[in-house]
């Protein structure tokens, strides 16, 4: 899809009004306040693309031996590509939270397309074992319906995928008690999947929730889960529950704790033999920092941690095993329901960006909500996690603009400077964005596999992001296949 017409006017059209107002209504909404600047002139120090190597083997090779890929926005970054790619060079490849809001979509080496949600996407490296840890809430019936639709295309799960005993089981009721509350929330709904992670999450923290270890014990189980069950009916008008119900469920979950026997594990021992064993572990994250229960844009958030602090309480492990963290980010930024986005492009430069990036959520296919790169969130993310470098994936989506922004700065209506990402969110409706200009590059590099080979423009870019946030980018994405990534 070409996107010429994204054109940069006097007053660009931006807006951290929120997606909960109708599509309608958004379009026609009066442009925020912005403030433009001109782009800083070249540092003259060594560039960071001068100074890395370019030997992409060499590269994944000295990642240490716990390493992770974050996403630092607000998820749907392509977190999953890098992780395949990476998986070929690691033992072990493991999930730390979430559940199956996340989606994954990887590409094997004929270009066949797989959407992961729970198995973490490592899995089409065939030497590669899957872990799904203690952090992750688990819908059994999604997680079969994914091990059989890999084992169809010839991918073999088999000894391949362990799930923890200490995971949480997310049941069918939990998406229905999703969907009851998002109606409750009226026009101020959080966006949610509607996967019924956040009740399932709940069920964990009040301490009322059923665990993987719980399918062993048949005898309590259903107790459990009427526990359960009888908590939602009691908190919901239109959630029925009864005793069929109950026994219906007990039934299903008897056959379901027989398949998935052979795939439990104590998955924190798992880890922790493993690093013993000096094997290499990748982490694969889920959602992505602005969208952490702490860090995030509360309470237009997920339920877990998807940052760093996620690694260690999801699986198990020590910090200070925890070495390499990659940071996935788009060359724009995206987010999905509702809450603030500073840099989101409202009307029709926004559906022309969205349609150039297929920006239609894996899980939901939801359209994604989409802007200009928010430098400010960024530095928020990398101050956060820690990052040793980043993944700047969709490069090639910009392609065709005559002129690309970047959101540097954040400023009160009076002008005074925002030092950080800031916790209020009336404070994140009504600031201004400042932003840089940068030329665009006007050409496909969609086939471009050296960095040195890019448009001059591209590079100028790329080490544009590199110098504001200070944490380089090592490898970048220019389209979705398998090979379509350029190592820095």
């Amino acid at each position: 899809m070409n996107v010429t017409s994204i054109r940069l006017e006097s007053n660009p059209i931006t807006s951290s009004k929120w997606a909960h107002r109708p599509a309608h209504r958004r379009s026609l909404l009066p442009p925020r306040n912005v403030v433009i600047c001109s782009l800083k002139p070249p540092s003259s120090s060594l560039s960071v693309a001068e100074s890395a190597s370019t030997d992409s083997l060499s590269r994944i090779g000295s990642l240490s031996q716990v390493s992770g890929v974050l996403g630092c926005q607000w998820g749907d970054e392509g977190k999953g590509k890098l992780v395949d790619i990476l998986a070929e060079h690691f033992d072990v490849v493991a999930r730390c939270q979430g559940g199956a809001n996340a989606g994954h979509t990887i590409y094997n080496s004929e270009g066949k397309k797989f959407a992961l949600h729970l198995v973490p996407s490592g899995i089409l490296n065939e030497d590669t074992l899957c872990v799904i840890g203690n952090g992750v809430v688990v819908h059994l019936p999604g997680l079969f319906k994914e091990i059989d639709g890999l084992e169809s295309n010839g991918v073999s799960c088999k000894g391949r995928i362990l799930v923890s005993d200490r995971a949480h089981l997310l049941f069918d009721f939990h998406q229905e008690v999703d969907g009851l509350r998002e109606a409750e929330l009226a026009k101020s709904f959080i966006g949610t999947t509607r996967r019924g992670i956040g009740p399932c999450y709940s069920s964990k923290v009040i301490r009322n929730g059923i665990r993987v270890s719980d399918l062993r014990h048949m005898d309590t189980f259903p107790q459990k889960l009427d526990l359960l069950l009888s908590d939602a009916a009691s908190r919901f008008q239109g959630f029925n529950y009864g005793p069929e119900m109950l026994r219906e469920e007990v039934e299903r979950y008897k056959r379901f704790a027989e398949r998935l026997e052979p795939f439990i594990a104590d998955t924190v021992h798992v880890m922790n033999e493993s690093i013993a064993q000096k094997k290499k572990i990748l982490v694969e994250g889920g959602q992505a920092t602005m969208l952490d229960i702490d860090f995030g844009t509360y309470p237009f958030v997920t339920s877990s941690s998807p940052s760093a602090g996620g690694i260690c309480t999801g699986l198990g492990i020590a910090p200070r095993v925890v070495g390499d963290l990659i940071g996935v980010v788009k060359a724009y930024t995206t987010r999905v329901g509702s809450g603030p986005f500073p840099t989101e492009i409202l009307g029709q430069g926004g559906d022309l960006l969205r349609f150039a990036g297929q920006e239609f959520g894996t899980t939901t296919g939801r359209p994604r909500r989409c802007g200009w790169l928010d430098i400010v969130a960024l530095k928020y993310s990398c101050q956060i996690n820690g990052f040793s470098s980043l993944n700047l994936t969709k490069l090639d989506v910009l392609s065709d603009l005559h002129e690309i922004q970047l959101g540097v700065a954040y400023k009160q209506i009076d002008g005074t400077p925002i030092q950080s990402f800031p916790a209020d969110l009336r404070l994140l409706e009504q600031l201004k964005v400042e932003y840089e200009v940068l030329p665009g590059w006007k050409s496909d590099i969609s086939s471009v596999r050296n960095y040195s080979d890019l448009p001059k423009a591209a590079r100028r870019y790329v080490e544009r992001i590199e110098e504001l946030v200070g944490v380089p980018v090592n490898y970048i994405g220019v389209g979705p296949g398998r090979d379509a990534l350029i190592f820095k």
